[in-house]
């Protein structure tokens, strides 16, 4: 069904040729047409945009503006706090900013309504797009009105993906749309691009994220295609509709890669007509023979439904598999999950769900910009047509992705089907899908068409005693679930007649609620400030030593950002960094909050020329190691602060408040043995906290500290190697790295964040 191709291939024509040896088969066919590989990759679609948007000299080193901007309510507020505060004075893109995640208020009284507020009154004052709660979710806005090829748009949440309408987009932590927004440049080495060569046509009852599902559990643990760009090509992309090919899309996020890109052709000139954007529309396919540093082939045909069990999307099966080793799948997945919880006293029992050797689920949702789509939503409804999900556990919920995609919805019919089975149907919001809405019950499961199914992020609170969990499906194996009352069951194994009636876009919906104030920004307009919504502290530039204590170990193969910042009711606070800060970890480790306030105490203490060791005997320790082994030592100039170690911190969501929450908290560095996206590094950098990278397995323990001398001229001189002093029991020795560094980011983390950055920049 999928081979990996990991040497490199090249594509001619339609042709896929491997090169795990050499390149002798590619010169034996072309003959005297023969391009080298370094030519040949300028042949691909992704080479030709990056380019197009790259205003360095040097091919390698980008330096991208993009043509657009996304946000939606969990990150604008501080992204435009952020911009204010470094010396924003209007927007130079067009900015859209939607309001698709904290639409609805599960704590804080006005919190949410108040930075809806403050987005409109932004919209005014700088010159954005404004789009109000329950009109859309923010991928399928930009899909309908902002997307086009060829173009680049950078949005602060991971799954800006819009590459199947020809648009290479990238999904990153606030800091790097806040550079755009003051007219600099999103700085990245020139990306390998992988080709995704589709072949064949899907089986009826098969959907997107069947697809997505079965090609992420070949490429996400291997790494395969880890920061790079996925380029889809080959004959079977012409057999997919352009929202099937949107919905496996959107799904690449988590494969980890950087950003997509597809071929366009005729259907998808008819989606942008179909929106008034025809002019939008070019053609874009490789040249005729093109290399890719890989390559994943994929045949359509073959794949089966699938299911993602908790808690990655990467963790698959076929449904067929699942059923057929019902015991031993599920017997896997709690032995995993056990290992994961820091709560040991919680109840966690898939095996209980087993009902006549069939698994029961209690709730299925089809959200957001993967599930909410107008033919997931039909096809789903197809199957529902006349019947039942009946009167017991299990619910159904239905999100259509925009109001748009739900008047054609209710207009031909189809949401009456859908709520005469018993389904909900409910308005545009991501709440599913981040754990804003639809929390199953305590041990409960849910099947979602959805994006992620992290640990937690479906709204459960395991330090209250609360755990339910999420497995990923497609629309249409949810609704063949939901017609045998919860028991889990493949699309393909239900006679349906698929029925899509033809879309109508309206777009007077938008035209009569969206505030569109591109290039009209009134810099008159008073911002309008709840009183949730706080500026950024001020941030500590790094000092030349630094004394940094362990405040959290953390020793998953993966962490999330979910697990460093919770989403959920918690985002609430998203205006508010102090408040903010009071969840870092609080899931994962509740301890990491009270030991890093201990640890930034003393410097606040240091900071005001008192006795930083005071009430701290951890510290007056550490004090009295490195005065015996270092004759310099002087506590007066050693910055203290806090760093956490993760064997692979920062899969997931971009939302930077999982590296700001804990520079709020005085972290100043993190220690990994990798970074699980390019993301999260880059908003670790943005906020000041150095991104060290260990080769040697851990030996951290909380309450052990790191001591540097000189680190600044460790990382102005881009030393390979940093050393570092170990101190616990005893002082050991370590060697550490920062990885490459452009000069700008040199001079962020030097400066304690880009704030600071920026502020010096204007004082120049």
């Amino acid at each position: 069904m999928i081979r990996l191709y990991n040497q490199g291939a090249y594509l001619i024509g339609d042709k896929v040729i491997s090169c795990e040896e050499d390149d002798s088969k590619v010169k034996s066919i072309l003959g005297k047409r023969y391009i080298s590989k370094e030519e040949a990759k300028k042949n691909t679609i992704a080479y030709s945009i990056l380019q197009n948007h790259n205003k360095s000299r040097d091919k390698r080193r980008l330096e991208i503006k993009f043509d657009a901007l996304t946000s939606h309510d969990i990150t604008y507020v501080g992204i435009i706090q952020t911009a204010r505060a470094s010396g924003l004075e209007k927007f130079p893109v067009p900015y859209v900013l939607t309001n698709c995640h904290n639409s609805l208020c599960a704590v804080g009284g006005t919190i949410n309504e108040d930075d809806h507020l403050f987005g409109l009154s932004a919209a005014k004052k700088y010159g954005a797009i404004y789009v109000p709660p329950h009109l859309a979710v923010i991928h399928q806005y930009m899909r309908e009105m902002m997307a086009g090829c060829g173009k680049m748009i950078l949005g602060s949440d991971s799954h800006t993906r819009y590459g199947a309408l020809g648009t290479l987009a990238i999904g990153e932590g606030g800091g790097e749309l806040v550079k755009q927004l003051l007219s600099q440049t999103y700085d990245i080495s020139y990306p390998e691009v992988i080709g995704i060569y589709l072949t064949g046509k899907p089986q009826k009852g098969i959907g997107p994220q069947d697809v997505a599902l079965s090609i992420i559990g070949k490429v996400f643990k291997n790494g395969f295609v880890k920061n790079k760009v996925m380029e889809f090509v080959g004959p079977g992309v012409e057999n997919l509709s352009v929202e099937y090919r949107n919905g496996i899309d959107v799904m690449t996020t988590e494969t980890t890669c950087l950003s997509s890109i597809w071929k366009t052709d005729g259907k998808v000139c008819d989606y942008l007509e179909l929106h008034g954007r025809k002019r939008d529309y070019k053609e874009l396919n490789p040249g005729n023979v093109a290399y890719y540093d890989g390559m994943v082939c994929v045949d359509l045909s073959e794949v089966k439904s699938m299911i993602a069990m908790p808690f990655h999307p990467s963790n698959v099966y076929t449904i067929e598999e699942f059923n057929a080793n019902l015991y031993d799948i599920l017997d896997k997945v709690e032995k995993d999950a056990w290992k994961r919880m820091s709560n040991k006293d919680l109840k966690f029992s898939l095996k209980e769900k087993v009902r006549n050797n069939r698994l029961y689920v209690e709730q299925g949702c089809i959200a957001g910009c993967a599930g909410g789509n107008y033919e997931n939503v039909c096809e789903a409804a197809s199957i529902l047509k006349g019947k039942s999900i009946g009167d017991d556990e299990f619910t159904l919920s239905v999100y259509p992705s925009s109001q748009p995609v739900y008047y054609s919805l209710s207009q031909n019919g189809i949401a009456a089907e859908l709520m005469q089975a018993g389904a909900i149907v409910k308005t545009a919001f991501c709440g599913p899908c981040f754990g804003g809405g639809d929390t199953p019950a305590n041990n409960s499961l849910s099947i979602r068409h959805t994006t992620r199914n992290f640990p937690n992020r479906e709204g459960s609170k395991p330090n209250e005693g609360q755990l339910s969990y999420v497995a990923l499906m497609d629309a249409r194996s949810i609704a063949a679930t939901a017609v045998n009352m919860g028991f889990v069951t493949a699309a393909t194994d239900i006679d349906a007649n698929y029925n899509i009636p033809k879309y109508y876009f309206n777009k007077a919906i938008y035209d009569n609620r969206v505030y569109n104030g591109v290039g009209k920004a009134n810099s008159g307009e008073a911002l309008r400030f709840g009183p949730n919504i706080k500026d950024w502290p001020e941030m500590e530039a790094i000092t030349d030593d630094v004394l940094l204590q362990v405040t959290s170990v953390l020793l998953d193969p993966v962490t999330t950002t979910d697990e460093l910042i919770p989403s959920g009711d918690t985002s609430s606070y998203r205006s508010n960094p102090y408040k903010l800060a009071e969840f870092t970890l609080f899931r994962k480790d509740p301890g990491y909050i009270g030991r890093s306030k201990k640890i930034q105490a003393a410097e606040k203490r240091r900071m005001e020329g008192l006795s930083p060791e005071e009430n701290n005997s951890e510290l007056k320790s550490a004090y009295e190691k490195l005065s015996a082994r270092f004759n310099d030592f002087n506590k007066e100039n050693t910055l203290l602060g806090s760093t956490i170690y993760a064997v692979k911190p920062g899969d997931g969501s971009a939302r930077e408040q999982a590296a700001s929450c804990q520079k709020v908290l005085g972290g100043f560095a993190n220690i990994s043995r990798e970074y699980a996206t390019k993301r999260y590094r880059s908003n670790l950098i943005n906020w000041g906290i150095l991104p060290f990278i260990i080769k040697d397995e851990a030996e951290f323990k909380c309450g052990d500290f790191v001591y540097f001398k000189d680190i600044t001229s460790s990382i102005r001189e881009r030393k390979p190697e940093i050393k570092g002093y170990l101190i616990g029991d005893g002082i050991k020795e370590i060697s550490l790295s920062v990885g490459e560094l452009t000069d700008d980011e040199i001079e962020i983390l030097l400066s304690g964040c880009l704030i600071n950055y920026n502020k010096n920049k204007m004082n120049k």
